[in-house]
C-alpha cells in the first residue's frame, strides 16, 4: 500500500510540473507571439520586432529550454522517489 501512495505522489508531482511548464509555453508562444504581438513590436531584439521574434524564434527557444528543465525536474523526482535506474 505504501508503494501505491509513493506512486500517486510521484504522478501528482509530474502532472504539476507538466502543467506549470505548459503554462509558460502558452505564455511565450501564444500570448507573446500572437496576443501581445503589437505591444511587443515596440521593442526589438537583434534588429527584429520583439513580437515577430517570439512568433518566429523565441517560442522555439523557450520550448527547448522547457524540455531541458523538464528533464532535470524529472531526473530529480525519479531519484527522490527511487524510480531511477
Amino acid at each position: 500500500m505504501k508503494s501505491k501512495n509513493k506512486e500517486n505522489i510521484y504522478w501528482k508531482t509530474n502532472i504539476k510540473y507538466v502543467s506549470i511548464l505548459l503554462f509558460f509555453w502558452f505564455v511565450f508562444s501564444f500570448l507573446f507571439g500572437i496576443v501581445f504581438k503589437d505591444f511587443l513590436n515596440q521593442f526589438s531584439i537583434a534588429g527584429f520586432k520583439l513580437g515577430f521574434w517570439f512568433a518566429q524564434q523565441g517560442s522555439i527557444y523557450v520550448f527547448v529550454i522547457l524540455i531541458f528543465i523538464y528533464v532535470k525536474l524529472m531526473n530529480d523526482l525519479d531519484k527522490k522517489h527511487g524510480f531511477n535506474r
